[in-house]
């Protein structure tokens, strides 16, 4: 279950990626009452969204063996395991925790959208982006039941959602955007393992094993600190963003070269 792990901390990167193409002033739109940012060409995107194209490749990932049905299964017992909380809470025989809260919050409905989710991983290959409509049609349930249902995945940490714009042709001058479908990669929560039974959770790493990836963690840090303005953009950020981070990059590099070839001598 390695890869859950991994797939939380691109998330995280992601999600620092995405947070620099947010817009200075944010607009409510007016027919879906969702928070939009307006383009500079005027188009409404939606808060926090990507290019599609431009990060798949790192978001992406292919699930290992099993995965799948081991993330259903988890799921399915934490549906079970929050009625269980749910019932001893309204009895007065337990103050939920936060992340208990959160675990009642899953439903049925939202369990079942997660297996569709899940099945488009193992069959995609873990490249999942379906539309609302698509999930609607294979799970029977309404597209304002979907909306809640991928809200408290997230929320809980079963999945990690990451909202797309992409580029279209329209009338009239400069590029014009609409949003797309979301990408989508299941993840495990931590918070639901002590829950579950001993045989499902995964077994802890070697102390070998976790010291080679601290060394690995380290030695790539190291490896970027070292990097020039325009390296770090080309290696840390693709698409349109990481090309235009990586012109602005090389444009600092000249003018600290410069500084260093044309220093001005001290005064006396």
């Amino acid at each position: 279950m390695t890869v859950f792990t991994l797939g939380q901390a691109t998330a995280s990167a992601l999600g620092k990626a995405g947070a620099s193409m947010r817009a200075r002033s944010i607009a409510p739109s007016a027919d879906t009452g969702r928070t939009r940012m307006p383009h500079r060409t005027g188009a409404p995107v939606l808060r926090d969204s990507i290019e599609a194209g431009t990060f798949e490749e790192m978001f992406f990932a292919v699930p290992a063996k099993g995965e799948t049905d081991t993330l259903l299964r988890i799921a399915r017992r934490t549906l079970d395991a929050g009625r269980q909380l749910r019932r001893e809470a309204r009895a007065g025989d337990r103050i939920l925790t936060a992340a208990e809260r959160r675990i009642i919050t899953l439903t049925a409905a939202a369990v079942r959208v997660y297996e569709e989710i899940l099945t488009l991983a193992r069959l995609n290959r873990g490249r999942v982006f379906p539309s609302y409509d698509h999930l609607a049609d294979a799970t029977s349930l309404g597209r304002a039941t979907i909306a809640r249902a991928l809200h408290i995945l997230e929320d809980i940490g079963f999945l990690v959602r990451q909202r797309r714009f992409k580029r279209i042709d329209a009338d009239g001058p400069g590029p014009r955007y609409r949003q797309t479908s979301n990408a989508y990669r299941p993840t495990l929560p931590q918070r639901v393992l002590g829950f579950m039974p001993r045989w499902m959770r995964p077994a802890p790493l070697p102390a070998d094993v976790v010291q080679h990836e601290i060394d690995r963690t380290s030695e790539v840090a190291a490896m970027i600190a070292g990097l020039s303005c325009k390296d770090m953009a080309a290696a840390t950020v693709g698409g349109q963003l990481g090309k235009m981070l990586a012109k602005l990059g090389a444009t600092i590099d000249r003018r600290e070269r410069e500084s260093h070839i044309h220093s001005q001598p001290l005064l006396s």
